[in-house]
């Protein structure tokens, strides 16, 4: 059997720089190549690799379509302090989603609460990126996104709803933040797509046909199931609501409806920021904060476990090892960027 070919390790600021390149290349402003390559990189060097730098070439892709606007006139509209919407203008989702993370940032500090909807993005990325960036701030984050109907839901046959994620972020003092950041599916389509490469089956219960029929056999699953059945199912109905619905840029019901432009590509999202020193103290709840995990970590440790980690943990520890040492890159990802840097006349980092 022969060896699988090795990762590329690539310094994170190199990689980095060279995403952005390939953006600014693509179309879009230095501004908005560095947000976009700032978010693919966090995700990379987290080790969530499905959502890292393996995108950049989807990005492209969703440029040079035209899916994704290269100069989008993003819009802030808002009535009352504590809330607003961003219509995003088909900008990519780092670039929107950002931009709301600070826009609620901003108003939370005024008004305690503030939440700031996304309206009409295109892939939103990691979501944990951005609450991630609110928790830097000293504020909790909080955000749901709504995206097209890739996934079951109980009860009905073939796809339904999203694998719409939530993402928390919750800022301490002594430890990382705790981030959790989760799809409302039960695995992600990037694990479909690898067990299929890889010819290996999928856990029970994980996906199912394109006619929701359950199949462990990942040449025949064409989309995932919900995380807990109509747990899951429920909540991605709930986060439709919650950010297009709200936001008044409906994707379900657009979805399934005669409309053809009802399957173009977009996203919804709502971002939330929370000042702790709306409740009380902001220092004693990042010392409680650091006190709960703490707590949590000391407790025994059941037969067989390597440890107690709370959600994020051992991303941030990841985060810091690929920091220090590179962020691994898939070979087949590295040709495909390689390529498109000859293409678009830019030189990728020497290694």
């Amino acid at each position: 059997m022969s060896t699988p070919p090795s990762k590329v390790l690539v310094p994170a600021d190199d990689l980095r720089a060279f995403a952005a390149a390939l953006l600014e290349k693509g179309g879009l402003s230095a501004e908005h190549a560095r947000t976009t390559a700032d978010v693919l990189v966090w995700a990379a060097r987290r080790g969530v690799d499905s959502h890292g730098t393996a995108r950049v070439p989807a990005y492209l892709d969703l440029l040079a379509k035209g899916v994704a606007n290269v100069d989008p006139r993003i819009t802030v509209e808002s009535t009352t302090p504590a809330a607003a919407v961003l219509d995003a203008d088909r900008a990519p989702g780092p670039v929107a989603l950002a931009a709301a993370a600070d826009e609620a940032v901003r108003r939370a500090r005024e008004t305690g609460i503030a939440s700031v909807g996304v309206r009409r993005t295109v892939h939103t990325g990691a979501i944990g990126y951005y609450v991630s960036k609110i928790a830097e701030q000293g504020l909790v984050g909080i955000g749901f996104v709504a995206g097209m109907p890739n996934m079951g839901y109980t009860g009905v046959k073939g796809a339904a709803v999203a694998t719409s994620p939530l993402a928390i972020a919750v800022p301490a003092r002594e430890y990382a933040p705790l981030l959790l950041d989760m799809a409302t599916a039960t695995i992600a389509l990037g694990k479909i797509r690898q067990a299929r490469a890889n010819g290996t089956p999928l856990p029970e219960g994980a996906a199912a046909t394109r006619d929701g029929t359950p199949t462990t056999d990942p040449e025949q699953a064409a989309m995932p199931l919900p995380l807990g059945g109509a747990k899951g199912s429920g909540m991605s109905l709930a986060f439709e609501l919650l950010t297009s619905v709200l936001v008044g840029a409906p994707i379900f019901s657009a979805f399934h409806s005669d409309d053809p432009q009802g399957r173009e590509h977009r996203q919804n999202a709502l971002l939330i920021a929370l000042a702790p020193a709306a409740f009380g103290d902001p220092d004693v709840f990042v010392a409680a904060v650091d006190d709960t995990l703490a707590t949590l970590k000391a407790l025994p440790l059941a037969e067989g476990a390597d440890g107690v980690f709370y959600p994020g943990e051992r991303s941030a520890s990841v985060a810091e090892a690929r920091g220090a040492k590179g962020v691994p890159v898939a070979p087949k990802v590295w040709r495909e960027l390689t390529e498109h840097a000859e293409r678009l006349g830019v030189t990728p980092p020497s290694l």
